[in-house]
């Protein structure tokens, strides 16, 4: 992969990368765009070192997957999200305020079947891909939806 190459595959991921993040992250854009940035940044001095994986996007997915986990590992939640409920649109410039049931309620879930349900049902990965991502078993990745959904339809 040349570094065009490189150019052409961020181009391509963008979109998607940052509306997965932003989901992760319960509808917090600053902290989808600075995990964003720093998964670029880490796939880029990779690249650099001449790791050339074969499927870009999951690789990049991993990669900011594995950045989530070490910021919540660090970073305690200081703000209740059931009392974003009370935020009024006009206050959210990035128009999230539309989806703050489903933040709150992806909020509640654990990574594991955060990761699942964002990866099946936002990115369409399969189970074997979201499996290979997420260093599981696809037993795990089914069992990981299997209790997202459950978990999704009581809170929603």
């Amino acid at each position: 992969m040349t570094r065009q190459q490189f150019i052409e595959q961020v181009k391509g991921t963008q979109a998607g990368f940052r509306r997965f993040l932003t989901a992760l992250c319960c509808g917090d854009t600053q902290s989808a765009d600075d995990l964003a940035q720093e998964a670029y940044i880490r796939a880029y001095l990779a690249f650099g070192k001449g790791d050339r994986p074969d499927n870009f996007k999951a690789w990049l997915y991993r990669i900011g997957y594995n950045l989530f986990l070490n910021c919540q590992r660090s970073e305690k939640l200081s703000v209740d999200p059931a009392s974003l409920l009370g935020i009024a649109a006009e206050q959210r410039a990035d128009d999230t305020f539309r989806y703050q049931h489903l933040y709150t309620a992806l909020d509640s879930l654990p990574p594991k079947e955060r990761m699942s349900v964002l990866l099946y049902y936002m990115e369409g990965y399969s189970t074997k891909e979201i499996a290979a991502i997420t260093e599981t078993t696809d037993e795990a990745v089914r069992q990981h939806l299997a209790r997202g959904r459950r978990h999704l339809r009581n809170l929603l």
